[in-house]
């Protein structure tokens, strides 16, 4: 019975280890994002969202599905290297809910010369295959 106790006494200890590796993911995949943009690599940057015809994306202009016309709209929207600025991406919040998806708060900035913009985003991820995806993003 000691045994059982002692052993049920780690578990909160093995959850915090993976929602820690789980954030350290999340983190590094919205770093390597920043990298891609900056780059001026609009395929590399979406590496990070779900290649599936559900992927939402919601700005603006209301939501659109679609991973290629996710892709196609930052494409039309930010042409040129110009037009893409320099990005940066603060996280504000990070919450599991639970084993396969994560919700994240976040703040993103543009640094442009013809004028900075920024706004906030929420991103809803899961895990899939063992890798996080953004299934849901809503940036404004």
């Amino acid at each position: 019975m000691k045994f059982i106790i002692i052993l049920l006494s780690f578990f909160p200890i093995l959850a915090k280890a993976q929602a820690s590796k789980n954030e350290l993911a999340i983190q590094q995949l919205l770093h390597q994002q920043e990298i891609a943009w900056n780059n001026g690599n609009l395929d590399a940057f979406m590496d990070g969202y779900w290649k599936n015809d559900s992927l939402q994306f919601i700005g603006k202009n209301g939501p659109i599905y679609g991973y290629n016309q996710t892709l196609s709209n930052y494409k039309a929207h930010y042409a040129t290297k110009v037009a893409m600025g320099h990005f940066t991406s603060t996280i504000l919040a990070m919450q599991p809910l639970g084993k396969k998806y994560y919700y994240v708060t976040g703040k993103w900035h543009l640094a442009r010369e013809n004028g900075n913009i920024e706004g906030y985003y929420t991103l809803l991820f899961k895990k899939i295959k063992g890798k996080w995806f953004i299934i849901a993003d809503h940036s404004a």
